[in-house]
């Protein structure tokens, strides 16, 4: 799944947080999560622990990994509870 995208359009911060989605922060991404999307297969987690732990608050931390790897875990997201915006403009 292409996590840069909502709904077949290129996600914008207005189109993620008006369906539902919060804005977890990094320097070179941020993620978004929807939890009423999430199916909690785990793929994030198990993908990288150091960015996603769920006991954690706030439990998804981008700086713990390089933009690419999130990208690369947002994507193994089979729900689309997990999407993002690279700020390199890529």
């Amino acid at each position: 799944m292409d996590g840069s995208k909502l709904n077949g359009h290129v996600a914008t911060e207005e189109s993620l947080t008006e369906n539902g989605y919060r804005k977890y922060s990094g320097e070179g991404i941020d993620i978004y999560y929807n939890k009423d999307v999430c199916i909690h297969a785990g793929k994030c987690v198990k993908g990288n622990s150091e960015v996603y732990e769920v006991g954690r608050r706030p439990w998804i931390i981008a700086d713990n990994a390089s933009t690419d790897e999130n990208v690369r875990i947002v994507n193994t997201c089979p729900s689309g509870a997990l999407k993002y915006i690279r700020k390199d403009g890529k």
